[in-house]
């Protein structure tokens, strides 16, 4: 039970980023809501996608995982589009962001190893 206990509080810990934070507040200011309900649903929602991608990870490999990654934050773009288009479109260049760093760690990370 103790592993159980130290692993969960190192995987909350690690969960946390400030992309998550900085699109949290876009997305509560782009649709008028309160901050704290958009996290409270939205990690209620988010349980299940993130078993997925834990799953994905575990069979199909990070390959497959940053795929399923990719596809939900363009899914997040076009639904902020509907409340927002600039929250949409700053989803939108995040996600890109993110692809690009992936690419970018990938190549930067063979030349240490």
């Amino acid at each position: 039970m103790k592993e159980l206990i130290i692993a969960s509080a190192a995987f909350a810990l690690f969960i946390l980023c400030p992309r998550m934070a900085g699109m949290t507040k876009v997305i509560s200011d782009a649709s008028h809501t309160k901050l704290i309900e958009v996290v409270v649903l939205g990690t209620v929602v988010a349980l299940p996608l993130i078993i997925a991608m834990v799953l994905i990870f575990a069979r199909y490999g990070l390959m497959a995982a940053l795929a399923f990654a990719v596809l939900t934050d363009f899914a997040s773009a076009l639904l902020m589009r509907e409340i927002s288009m600039k929250a949409g479109l700053e989803t939108l260049i995040i996600a890109l962001f993110v692809l690009i760093g992936v690419r970018i760690a990938s190549i930067v990370s063979g030349w240490v190893g």
